[in-house]
């Protein structure tokens, strides 16, 4: 007989899985193939934002803390989640995966790289482990009045998945003002072009971890993206980075 916590845990489950399948992932995929990124809305409820961004304080649930001026990242800061994850990130992880895989070896037949996802993000996670990469990805950001993330790439290691998605915690307008998710594109001899990606709480942006196929008029190439945030001109914004590869 289940518990009430296993219960609530079972729920939990059911409706992130709920979610995630309620998306329009025929939508999704054409987004993702002409922009480099697909916004997925509503993948967490407010109350779930709120409670998450509650929990930046507790050092317990984090592996490491990254300042992001001593990097010259940015400014604000962010921190790695330790294993086991917390609820709903748990939960969201492979279920995003198993919706993006079939994109991901799509991108990478496009693009001629010799490599397939499996099915199963578990099955992804033991080749980034067998590798080295043991350390969990997923993260929280924290940015305050004047703080942004300068343009990158989340590459941790070998085996990189080439989606991650971003849910914004914060509510635009009430709890921060600008901060906007900001993608850049380079295309080969051409100058970069940035797309500002309108969120609201509780939306994720799936997008391109590193390169993505463009089709040319001799087949596809491949774009180099990156990716960022744009300067918090008042209130704090908290966000969920879920990477599926793991670090070494």
């Amino acid at each position: 007989m289940k518990t009430s916590a296993q219960n609530i845990v079972s729920r939990f489950e059911t409706d992130i899985a709920a979610r995630v399948a309620a998306i329009d992932w025929t939508q999704a995929a054409s987004d993702l193939d002409a922009q480099g990124c697909a916004v997925l809305k509503g993948l967490l409820t407010a109350e779930e934002c709120r409670a998450l961004a509650a929990r930046y304080p507790e050092d317990k649930i984090f592996r490491s803390r990254i300042v992001m001026g001593r990097h010259g990242f940015g400014r604000g800061e962010y921190k790695y989640f330790s294993y086991p994850l917390p609820q709903p990130i748990a939960d969201l992880r492979p279920a995003l995966y198993s919706r993006l895989q079939p994109i991901a070896n799509r991108w990478n037949e496009a693009m001629d790289i010799d490599i397939r996802y499996p099915e199963s993000h578990e099955t992804f996670l033991a080749r980034c482990h067998k590798a080295g990469q043991l350390r969990p990805t997923p993260l929280m950001l924290q940015y305050g009045e004047g703080d942004y993330n300068c343009l990158h790439q989340d590459l941790y290691g070998e085996h990189v998945f080439p989606l991650q998605v971003a849910i914004l915690l914060s509510e635009p307008r009430s709890d921060f003002e600008g901060g906007e998710f900001v993608l850049t594109e380079q295309r080969p001899r051409m100058q970069s072009r940035a797309d500002v990606v309108p969120l609201t709480q509780g939306d994720g942006v799936a997008f391109a971890v590193h390169v993505r196929p463009v089709q040319g008029t001799r087949g596809f190439y491949r774009v180099n993206m990156r990716h960022g945030v744009s300067r918090i001109r008042s209130g704090r914004r908290h966000t969920v980075g879920v990477i599926f590869h793991d670090a070494k």
